[in-house]
């Protein structure tokens, strides 16, 4: 898929997660959960459906957002993020947050799980094996958002671009914000750079002492957040047929 995310897995990157294993053999089963932005030139970089935004996907991932977006919209949750990784037998992740803007709980996984599940058992995506994953954005979160780049104004992030700009691919600095057509970021030396949304490959941010901090001052704020963290992942088993 030209201009497709990176497929590297971080634990922060996945934040709470569970799976399933689809076999259209032997139906489904629970599996022990794994860890786990983009946009195109083809296209805008997110999409607009009344007050909700959605991030931008092409190909395969694109039919899957479409399909299990307006699923989890209606139980009030919003899409961060669809990534399939892996051939043999694929990893499906969906990156959900609350809408909310509460705290990302094992009961919200498994209740996307649920629902998404049965989704993709009609939409049948991918033949033959594969996983479903439901996870939240975690810390160092991707940003394929506006408002996540807005929100997060003022911490470090790094920019792959899917087309350079004069020679240069990486961009990594303070976060500005952004708007439809560009997000901005301040290098280290000083100079302010505006980057076109739709030639965004993968942005996200990087763990910093500043991030967790302002993270556990989000949480401590929120009377259902947990002081201790994440929960352990958990998950529950969907079902996948020919």
């Amino acid at each position: 898929m030209p201009g497709g995310p990176d497929t590297g897995l971080s634990p922060q990157d996945a934040g709470t997660a569970c799976s399933g294993r689809h076999d259209p053999l032997h139906g489904s089963s629970y599996t022990s959960p794994s860890g786990s932005a983009g946009g195109g030139l083809h296209g805008p970089p997110f999409l607009f459906l009344g007050t909700i935004e959605r991030p931008q996907h092409e190909g395969l991932e694109a039919r899957i957002a479409d399909s299990v977006a307006p699923t989890i919209e209606h139980m009030g949750y919003e899409l961060v993020r669809v990534q399939v990784s892996g051939k043999e037998r694929p990893v499906v992740q969906i990156m959900a947050d609350r809408a909310d803007g509460a705290p990302f709980r094992v009961e919200d996984c498994e209740a996307i799980s649920h629902a998404i599940g049965a989704v993709l058992d009609v939409e049948d995506p991918i033949r033959g094996e594969w996983m479903l994953e439901v996870s939240s954005p975690g810390i160092d979160r991707p940003l394929t958002r506006t408002k996540d780049w807005n929100r997060y104004a003022g911490h470090v992030a790094t920019v792959d671009l899917v087309v350079p700009i004069e020679g240069r691919r990486r961009f990594k600095g303070i976060a500005l914000g952004a708007d439809a057509a560009v997000a901005r970021l301040r290098l280290p030396e000083g100079e302010d750079v505006a980057l076109p949304r739709g030639n965004i490959r993968r942005a996200k941010l990087v763990l910093t002492d500043e991030l967790i901090a302002a993270t556990a001052r989000a949480e401590a704020v929120d009377p259902d957040g947990d002081p201790d963290g994440d929960p352990p992942p958990a998950g529950t088993p969907n079902r996948r047929r020919n």
